[in-house]
């Protein structure tokens, strides 16, 4: 007598990716701007914290570049609907850019070199969860992803993670970027659909 009844083939495979609420898989990496691709000399290349009390933390390439770096892998959502899986990027955690900058703010607005900006709560960029990444699937991170670096928060609509990051400002009142200002949400959490103000 067989084990396993005619017609049983076990149990699904259970896979670890999820696709938010109204989201397509897509194994492309679409390319989305406003306007214009900034093309960002490495020489003239800065990234500044700057505090809420003024003060200013800075690092040029080659500093930026000697920072320990992590390579994490990690899907990404976009609020035009696509979602990619299995993303390989290379950058620096904000846990290291920010450990020694002290703070009582709770919020950032995050600027971009083309005059850019999005607005994200400080916790969002703390605890493993955020990176300043300049490397992608191995190679260097070209200019239409954000290159030379870009902002990486893959739990936030993949607008939040700002492309051609030059620095992040900490604030104790919230204000909103540039894509905020033309209605996308202040939020932006692809699990409770936060696209556009109102959502």
């Amino acid at each position: 007598m067989p084990i396993v009844s005619p017609g049983f083939h076990g149990r699904a495979r259970e896979t670890r990716h999820k696709l938010p609420p109204g989201q397509y898989e897509t194994a492309d990496f679409p390319v989305l701007s406003a306007g214009p691709t900034p093309r960002v000399d490495l020489a003239e290349w800065e990234f500044t914290i700057r505090t809420e009390t003024g003060a200013r933390h800075s690092w040029n390439w080659e500093e930026f570049m000697a920072l320990p770096s992590q390579t994490p892998t990690v899907d990404l959502h976009c609020v035009t609907k696509w979602s990619k899986f299995d993303t390989e990027w290379q950058g620096v955690s904000l846990d290291v850019l920010l450990e020694d900058v002290g703070t009582s703010a709770e919020y950032t607005l995050v600027h971009s070199y083309g005059d850019y900006s999005t607005n994200v709560p400080l916790e969002d960029l703390l605890d493993g969860q955020a990176w300043i990444a300049y490397r992608y699937d191995g190679e260097e991170l070209p200019p239409e992803h954000g290159g030379p670096a870009r902002l990486l928060i893959p739990h936030l609509y993949f607008w939040k993670s700002a492309k051609w990051v030059r620095g992040i400002q900490l604030l104790h009142e919230e204000e909103r970027g540039f894509w905020e200002d033309i209605g996308y949400h202040d939020y932006g959490d692809p699990w409770r659909e936060q696209r556009y103000q109102g959502d």
